[in-house]
């Protein structure tokens, strides 16, 4: 189920069936278009779709879920119209469970633990603040993470999420004075020479849609010295 295509553009296909498509996000891309006019990578993967099957007009694909532009990791797609309102219900009802690794300079608080937060977006500068306690306009946000392993100059934390929350593992790991390798919006010092952060969509296990049989995914890491050493 791992086996990574790839093609022109560089796609990287986890996993494929008739319904849903798989694919591990490179830094940078953006899942959906928006005012930078940039091309996204729902477009990258309609091209791939389009190609591959020698489709006339327009190729049909529904976003499920987005990641942040800086971030790395799987994003799922759905092929049919059958298959995407079910996908929908079932990250609503968070019946799909996503597992992200991230790298952190200092060392956390505890090795494992559970963090509860009220997040308030400014959307001026895209940006959410964690409060310990509610605040007007705020949304409660669960996170549980487990430090994996110690490296030379980082921490690889591996985190669970109970709720969706804009820049919730950003905001909450910095709110614990442990923010993202490369993040320079949450507190860390410098940027990675890719202007990527150090946050990976790591797994993703769900039920099929449509077949019903249990998906279970891994995306590589990127290529890069610090996350290779984690492996």
């Amino acid at each position: 189920m791992n086996k990574v295509l790839s093609n022109k553009d560089n796609l990287q296909v986890l996993y494929e069936d008739n319904h849903i498509i798989i694919v591990n996000k490179r830094a940078g891309d953006i899942v959906q278009g928006d005012k930078t006019g940039d091309k996204p990578l729902s477009e990258v993967v309609k091209n791939y779709l389009k190609e591959k099957y020698n489709k006339p007009g327009n190729v049909y694909l529904g976003v499920v879920h987005r990641l942040d532009r800086p971030t790395t990791g799987i994003v799922l797609f759905s092929k049919t119209s059958k298959a995407l309102p079910r996908l929908n219900k079932l990250f609503s009802e968070k019946k799909a469970k996503k597992t992200y690794w991230a790298l952190v300079k200092n060392k956390p608080p505890k090795i494992k633990d559970t963090l509860v937060h009220w997040l308030k977006k400014n959307p001026k500068n895209n940006k959410s603040t964690a409060y310990i306690k509610e605040t007007t306009d705020s949304k409660k946000a669960i996170l549980h993470y487990n430090t994996l392993k110690k490296l030379d100059n980082f921490y690889l934390l591996e985190i669970a999420l109970e709720t969706g929350r804009h820049h919730q593992i950003r905001s909450q790991l910095s709110s614990i004075g442990c923010p993202i390798k490369g993040d320079l919006k949450y507190g860390f010092n410098r940027s990675n020479k890719d202007a990527s952060i150090s946050l990976h969509a790591r797994q993703l296990e769900f039920t099929h849609p449509v077949s019903k049989e249990n998906i279970f995914v891994t995306a590589p890491l990127p290529d890069d010295p610090v996350w290779n050493a984690c492996l």
